[in-house]
């Protein structure tokens, strides 16, 4: 079943400005777009106390992103995320609909959760700024797109477009990526980031609309090194990671590298970066190695073969034990936030 569209502009959420500051005012959270993104994210708004409608085109994978929605509700219930009581009311709030404009009359903030094409996403926000009033925030999940490029199209009210990132998997992760984009009033960013700190999240504002947003950035500078050193045969694939997983990974959740900075002190930070900087890897495009190994058609697990050998690794084992990683991170950083 295709998404409905026409031309009513009317809406049930009466008139105002965006950008007021503090929570969203009761009502429903629209997602739209039922993946892995799309699922975690309503999963969120509906534990946060919202209704939530998850929007796709087709009815039968609509009904899945429900079911995957309802299951990441169930497993943060199962690891103590959250209460009983947050859980049941939560799995209430959840629905699914292939009818853009009866979703749109409900919404008090739509997250675009769909696949990560520019025109795609912009053709979306486009017929999404025409259907709602200014007063609703529209955010974009992207992870690399800028939503100054994805909102291009919108020319009745640019100003409330904003990026809203989540990162995978977003029913876990506590990290959003608020993005200003060129054109958005700071104003609403700031609202949704307010509001996204009752979703049990961490968001952090980013003032400036570029590519890979904040944490992007850092995480391309760390990988564009990580593939490097196996390049150059300074150590293996499985070491590099081990390496950044018992090591800085171990710290980095409650301690961060500009904070670490302060404590070994700044005149040692430069002494360092003056030695080491210098023969840091700085290319400005895909790695020779990475570039390789796709023209092979070794792609990572979804083909067998990638930086590592996937015939005797358990895909599904790892990502959860990736996951039961995360879910006892937030736990303990929770139990220490609650000492100090």
């Amino acid at each position: 079943m295709d998404i409905i569209y026409n031309d009513n502009n009317e809406n049930e959420n009466g008139s105002g400005s965006a950008g007021a500051g503090g929570r969203l005012r009761e009502g429903t959270v629209l997602v739209v777009g039922n993946g892995m993104m799309g699922s975690g994210i309503a999963a969120m708004s509906a534990i946060s106390g919202h209704p939530t409608i998850l929007l796709g085109h087709n009815l039968s994978h609509v009904e899945k992103g429900v079911e995957n929605a309802l299951a990441c509700i169930a497993i943060r219930r199962e690891n103590g995320l959250d209460s009983e009581e947050e859980s049941e009311r939560a799995k209430g709030l959840i629905e699914g609909s292939v009818d853009l404009p009866a979703s749109a009359k409900k919404a008090v903030m739509v997250i675009e959760a769909i696949p990560e094409n520019l025109p795609l996403k912009q053709d979306m926000f486009r017929t999404l700024d025409d259907l709602l009033p200014p007063e609703v925030p529209l955010c974009s999940t992207t992870s690399g797109l800028r939503i100054t490029d994805i909102g291009a199209k919108c020319v009745a009210h640019p100003e409330r477009t904003v990026t809203t990132h989540f990162w995978l998997p977003p029913h876990l992760i506590p990290l959003v990526e608020v993005v200003v984009g060129d054109r958005t009033e700071r104003a609403v960013a700031v609202q949704v980031r307010d509001e996204l700190k009752v979703w049990k999240k961490a968001p952090v504002l980013v003032e400036k609309d570029l590519p890979g947003q904040l944490l992007g950035r850092i995480f391309q500078a760390v990988i564009r090194e990580s593939i490097s050193i196996v390049a150059s045969g300074l150590a293996s694939a499985e070491d590099v990671d081990t390496a950044i997983g018992k090591g800085i990974g171990m710290r980095l959740a409650e301690w961060g590298p500009l904070e670490h900075l302060d404590c070994i002190g700044l005149d040692l930070a430069l002494s360092v970066q003056d030695s080491v900087l210098p023969t840091i890897c700085d290319e400005h495009q895909g790695n020779q190695l990475l570039r390789q190994l796709v023209t092979d058609g070794n792609l990572g697990a979804k083909t067998g073969k990638g930086f590592y050998d996937w015939s005797g690794k358990d895909l599904a084992k790892d990502l959860e034990k990736r996951d039961q990683f995360i879910i006892e991170a937030i736990k303990a950083v929770d139990r220490l936030d609650k000492k100090s």
